[in-house]
């Protein structure tokens, strides 16, 4: 095992140690490691200027998680309950198109993949879990930021987006209208504006509080989904998302958060 590896593995462990033991000195959380205190004190000062832990009062004697490990475990938290809340839908999604039904959530600027079930076709998008996809350029992602205020998309998306193919939307204003329709609809379109050989439909996933947490989508290869396929489908992926909402506990108008 290389010395960087093992500086790493020592993090850790002495990140989890705080956590159970806190607040933890050094000479404490040495002896129940077994590392010197020399090792024990680069990890405290390392995971400190990472901002996971933070000294218990004004002297640097005793150590406690800071907020970062609560969001970050909240964080997966939510991902496991909306992959839960879907399990039963997406195969049933599937059934119904026999095209690949997608899960993603949003993370930062992407739509990160937590969960899909394929298609039989020979020809399909394949998509390696825990892969990011673009949140202007994907019907997953335009299904997410449609329920969020135009100041937190702009926030989210930045000033400038990036163009994939000629059919991405990279005005600011003309992204808005899109998300407008979004609204309207009840699900997003993506019509080659990713990758231009892909169409896919999406619809927002709602937690109890009315914030859209994750979305469910079908994708194929555009010829698959031409404009009446397109609509049913949206239908059906808009259905099923509803369904995951409310076993999440959300309570509003269908398609309003």
């Amino acid at each position: 095992m290389s010395e960087g590896m093992r500086t790493v593995l020592s993090a850790f462990r002495v990140l989890e140690e705080v956590a159970y033991h806190q607040p933890a000195g050094v000479g404490d959380l040495a002896r129940r490691l077994g590392l010197p205190k020399s090792t024990v004190q680069r990890a405290l000062r390392t995971l400190w200027t990472a901002g996971w832990i933070c000294p218990d009062g004004a002297e640097v004697t005793r150590w406690v998680l800071t907020t970062r490990a609560l969001q970050i475990g909240s964080r997966a938290i939510v991902d496991l309950s909306v992959r839960d809340a879907a399990a039963a839908v997406l195969p049933e999604l599937r059934g119904q198109t026999g095209e690949t039904a997608h899960l993603m959530v949003l993370e930062g600027d992407r739509a990160v993949l937590i969960e899909r079930v394929e298609t039989d076709h020979p020809v399909r998008a394949v998509i390696p879990l825990g892969s990011h996809v673009p949140l202007h350029g994907s019907s997953n992602g335009k299904a997410m930021l449609a329920y969020l205020s135009r100041t937190e998309v702009e926030e989210i998306v930045g000033p400038k987006l990036e163009r994939y193919t000629e059919n991405t939307i990279v005005d600011l204003d003309e992204f808005h209208a899109e998300l407008g329709r979004v609204r309207e609809r009840g699900y997003a379109a993506n019509l080659g504006e990713w990758r231009a050989d892909i169409t896919a439909v999406a619809s927002p996933v709602f937690d109890s509080t009315g914030v859209p947490v994750a979305s469910l989508s079908v994708s194929a290869p555009a010829d698959r989904m031409p404009e009446d396929t397109r609509k049913r489908y949206g239908k059906l992926v808009t259905e099923a998302a509803q369904r995951v909402s409310a076993t999440l506990g959300f309570r509003g108008p269908a398609g309003a958060a």
